[in-house]
């Protein structure tokens, strides 16, 4: 049997290899209309996922698929690994990302970002971040882009709930769009920062959507998207390598007598 550090090595040489090439795809597509170049960026995310499932053995489940709007909505997921970034797009339709502007500064790959129309922040920049948010969250809906953003912020450790902002809920409630919770336990494969990613299957689970409310703000708005999301960590939790120790016991433990 390949070894695990083996198979990671195929992935990441294939990752290697496939980055510029996609990237000088890109950048000869860079005249075409938006949603004709963002095939090339989803085909360079569908190559790396389709590696992690048949030579990491990393495969994926989706439940509640049933809850996707057919509107473009905003996309608000737990955000734990490189995963989900790649996943969110064979299971949502064409999106754009929130992102730190420091993302656009990675050689080829964040060069690549800028032409696959992401909404970038300066978070150094409190002060405009968030108009600047909702400036470039408008021009993307009109273009026909659900919104991805992860409000946490940043990766967090399986089992450990970072602090919700309200960017994706002001952007929901701003355009009058639906904003979608969903949860999944992809960093207890593939931890923050790791080389070695771990074959098992991720859960991946969609929520009902949030509709704007007349009268509810975006605070009743987010708040509502982090319990059901939080809710769902816990139950879909425990099962990778990388799984929270409290977790992992209560998957473990024996179902308590009626």
């Amino acid at each position: 049997m390949i070894s695990l550090w083996m198979r990671n090595l195929v992935y990441w040489l294939v990752l290697i290899i496939v980055t510029p090439l996609f990237f000088c795809l890109l950048l000869l597509a860079a005249p075409l209309p938006r949603r004709r170049r963002h095939v090339l960026g989803v085909s360079w995310a569908m190559t790396l996922l389709w590696m992690l499932e048949h030579v990491i053995g990393l495969k994926y489940k989706v439940v509640g698929g049933e809850n996707i709007p057919a509107e473009p909505g905003v996309i608000a997921a737990k955000h734990q690994s490189g995963w989900e970034t790649l996943a969110l797009q064979k299971i949502f339709p064409a999106q754009v990302y929130v992102a730190k502007r420091e993302l656009t500064w990675i050689p080829l790959f964040g060069w690549g970002l800028v032409l696959m129309n992401p909404i970038i922040i300066n978070r150094a920049d409190r002060a405009n971040a968030n108009q600047r948010l909702l400036e470039q969250g408008l021009e993307r809906k009109r273009h026909g882009f659900w919104i991805t953003v992860f409000p946490e912020g940043t990766r967090t450790r399986p089992g450990v709930p970072g602090k919700y902002k309200l960017g994706a809920a002001r952007m929901a409630k701003q355009f009058d769009m639906p904003m979608v919770p969903v949860a999944h336990n992809a960093g207890e494969f593939w931890p923050r920062n790791a080389f070695l990613k771990h074959p098992g299957e991720i859960t991946v689970v969609v929520g009902p959507a949030i509709y704007p409310a007349e009268g509810a703000g975006p605070e009743a708005m987010m708040s509502e998207a982090e319990a059901w999301i939080e809710a769902q960590q816990r139950l879909i939790g425990g099962v990778g390598p990388f799984a929270h120790p409290d977790e992992k016991r209560s998957r473990l433990a024996p179902p308590a007598a009626a």
